[in-house]
């Protein structure tokens, strides 16, 4: 097995070896982390986890981040671009690049910290030591099973890298094995982690409460029927529960200017719970941030040849979404005439004049060295957010629709707009008040004291836009509405490219009539779109991989009721 035998072993040799030159990585010579001198004090710990936030997840975020979350989410488009148009266009293979990529990435990330665990359990130090270390280890592997189970359904779970390295050939678990596994390495990171991070940009409990709040919301809509209309109860509590606890605690709260959330400055806010810690100026592979190379439009923001977003934009559908006034349009999206004081700061700011018939992407686009030192050629050291309390406000008020929810799609008159679930709407007053606050903090009003599933979906949408997100909404609700999801899906004109302009005195986006809609091939909307193909190389390596699911000895009992009773 390819990435088993070989990506496996190099990664597990030498990850541990890594260390970057920055405060968040330790800059100590770790050259000898492997063997019977490691292990034996905290600040061993410590160094063996530093890794497990940047390099092993570097795969994922590099394309893959955004590609499958907006660009399969139909936030973004790029025609040209074979590491999203494969998945915009539902018409990946095992072999698409960034796919196989990100399956490598989960599980080295997996790996590594089975490796760390177990390095941890062995290691010659104080046991009362142990626990909060092997927490951060299991918050980590926990993260990258759920996005396996999410896109594969099926895969392997393991615990023990030696052994997987030694017998690759084995079946995978069934996809509800997976989030029972998910879910118990998360609560085990909730019990054990600190109340507080013991380092910037390191995990704590409430990062772990938060990712169980997505965690259980989205276990609270799978069943064995895609259709069924309803939810567990029992976890959508839950869902609630571990929010509250994100939700309460004074230590986290909302930025108070959006736009501010994605500049280098701002990296491990108090919004922040769980983000990729990038490096500055490092000059080690896989230790930067390089979603700018992808996003920027052109070498005059970034100062250097690596800006290749010149056709990287977004789909019309996800611009009409935006009410008048909403503030995070133009902190996601550069329209013609925005200006923007923080990029190319030597010429007194930006004023993008690229395209009036497209927006490009301005999230995660930070602009050159002459706007931050931090910056260098081809990478920047900005945090890649993998779960904010935005979100987790928003966990709260989708968990708040309950357990029976009957959604449907349709489509404005105008053919711009697609909708979800219109018909049911959430009266909940602490959900009501988080639902209030996301958009008090976008500069829009909020009416009346309830909202619909679709207003929460368009919520979604918007505050998440561009942070990968968008899609693993989709196969939640697919979970328990699918034929709904479907042609919500089928409703966005997949197959349709519609010429627009922007025009910068109205704020708004509208089709040019001057220009026919041309159409390109798209995949088949079915079932089937909800799962990935594995990567060729695992099927041709463990061809057991496609066969049954074969369930999970589980060695250790749930500890739900101890972090929530």
């Amino acid at each position: 097995m390819k990435t088993n035998k070989y990506i496996y072993s190099c990664m597990l040799a030498f990850s541990l070896l890594f260390t970057g030159c920055s405060d968040f990585l330790d800059s100590t010579d770790n050259s000898n982390i492997a063997g019977d001198n490691f292990y034996q004090t905290e600040e061993d710990c410590k160094a063996a986890t530093a890794p497990l936030y940047s390099k092993v997840w570097f795969h994922f975020n590099d394309k893959f981040y955004y590609g499958m979350g907006d660009g399969r989410g139909y936030n973004l488009r790029a025609p040209y671009s074979d590491y999203i148009y494969p998945f915009t266009d539902l018409n990946e293979s095992g072999l698409t690049g960034p796919l196989v990529q990100a399956w490598e990435s989960f599980y080295i990330v997996v790996q590594q910290a089975n490796k760390v665990i177990n390095g941890i359990k062995g290691g010659n130090m104080s046991e009362s030591i142990k626990p909060q270390y092997i927490a951060e280890a299991r918050f980590m592997r926990g993260v990258a099973y759920y996005y396996l189970a999410m896109l594969w359904g099926n895969v392997i779970l393991n615990e023990n890298s030696d052994e997987l390295v030694a017998n690759p050939v084995v079946a995978p678990s069934p996809v509800s094995d997976v989030y029972e596994f998910v879910m118990r390495d998360l609560e085990y990171a909730a019990k054990y982690l600190p109340e507080t991070s013991y380092a910037t940009g390191r995990v704590n409990k409430y990062s772990a409460f938060a990712m169980l709040s997505r965690i259980y919301l989205t276990y609270a809509g799978y069943s064995d029927n895609p259709n069924s209309g309803t939810r567990n109860g029992e976890y959508l509590e839950l869902a609630k529960k571990a929010a509250m606890k994100v939700i309460e605690n004074k230590n986290f709260g909302l930025m108070d200017n959006y736009a501010d959330l994605f500049k280098i400055e701002n990296n491990n806010n108090k919004e922040t719970l769980f983000a990729l810690q990038w490096v500055a100026k490092s000059e080690v592979y896989g230790e930067s941030n390089t979603i700018q190379n992808y996003f920027a439009y052109g070498s005059d923001v970034t100062g250097t040849s690596k800006a290749w977003g010149g056709a990287t934009v977004a789909q019309p559908n996800a611009i009409w979404e935006y009410e008048q006034g909403d503030a995070r349009r133009k902190a996601t999206w550069m329209a013609y005439g925005d200006f923007y004081s923080e990029l190319m700061s030597d010429k007194g700011g930006l004023t993008f004049e690229y395209s009036e018939s497209q927006l490009n992407c301005k999230k995660y686009v930070c602009g050159s060295n002459k706007d931050n030192s931090n910056i260098t050629e081809g990478s920047t050291p900005i945090d890649t957010y993998m779960i904010r309390l935005g979100e987790v406000y928003l966990n709260y008020a989708e968990a708040a629709f309950g357990t029976s929810i009957s959604l449907n799609s349709g489509k404005s008159a105008d053919d711009t707009k697609v909708t979800l679930g219109t018909n049911l709407s959430c009266d909940d007053p602490t959900a009501f008040e988080l639902y209030k606050a996301i958009r008090t903090r976008a500069g829009l009003t909020t009416k009346g004291s309830s909202f619909t599933f679709d207003d929460l979906r368009r919520e979604r949408r918007l505050e998440l836009c561009l942070e990968g997100q968008y899609w693993y909404d989709m196969v939640r609700w697919g979970y328990f509405q699918q034929q709904a999801v479907l042609n919500y899906i089928t409703g966005q004109k997949r197959d349709t490219n519609i010429p627009v302009l922007w025009d910068s005195t109205t704020q708004t986006l509208s089709e040019d009539t001057s220009k026919d809609r041309t159409q390109r091939s798209v995949g088949n909307v079915q079932a089937s779109i909800f799962l990935l193909p594995y990567p060729e190389s695992e099927t041709v390596q463990n061809p057991l991989l496609k066969g049954a699911p074969v369930p999970y000895k589980f060695t250790e009992e749930r500890i739900t009721d101890e972090l929530f009773n």
